[in-house]
């Protein structure tokens, strides 16, 4: 079961924490983005740059996930089209997203956006806390553990 990162917006510190968990569980991560990646070496971790675009980078993903698969990204919508996809979504901040809080996810993504156009909110998330941190290498941590039978399979991209 392979991770897939959107990986434009990952905060630094969730980098890390991915790269030391594909080597250590031995399980590919791979980080899409439109722009050069670094990365540590190693057999587990890998990049894929994609051309510069709306969506280009989540349409990636997308394409290449299989169910069961766990994707990282804050971006709702392709949250949303990796859960229609029968694989597992969850934000940098370790919040899970599922077919039963999806929707509503998309309901707030999309008034907060309208009440940022029209001025109402300005702003955007709070800063990346330890607490976030600490939240998300949880949440990695049990999904590796529920999927760590099907993760020793054979590697593929």
């Amino acid at each position: 079961m392979p991770i897939w990162v959107d990986a434009d917006a990952c905060p630094v510190v969730v980098k890390d924490i991915l790269c030391r968990a594909a080597d250590r569980w031995k399980i590919t991560t791979t980080f899409v983005a439109n722009q050069g990646i670094r990365v540590p070496p190693s057999p587990f971790i890998k990049t894929r740059q994609v051309m510069a675009g709306f969506d280009v980078a989540d349409n990636e993903i997308v394409r290449l996930l299989q169910p069961g698969d766990l994707v990282v990204t804050q971006d709702i919508p392709l949250a949303a089209e990796v859960v229609e996809n029968g694989a597992v979504a969850m934000s940098p901040r370790g919040q899970p997203f599922t077919r039963e809080n999806i929707r509503q996810r998309l309901a707030m993504r999309n008034l907060m956006e309208e009440l940022r156009s029209t001025g109402e909110v300005t702003g955007g998330p709070s800063g990346f806390s330890q607490t976030d941190r600490k939240q998300f290498a949880d949440q990695l941590d049990r999904w590796l553990q529920k999927n760590a039978r099907r993760a020793s399979g054979p590697l593929r991209e």
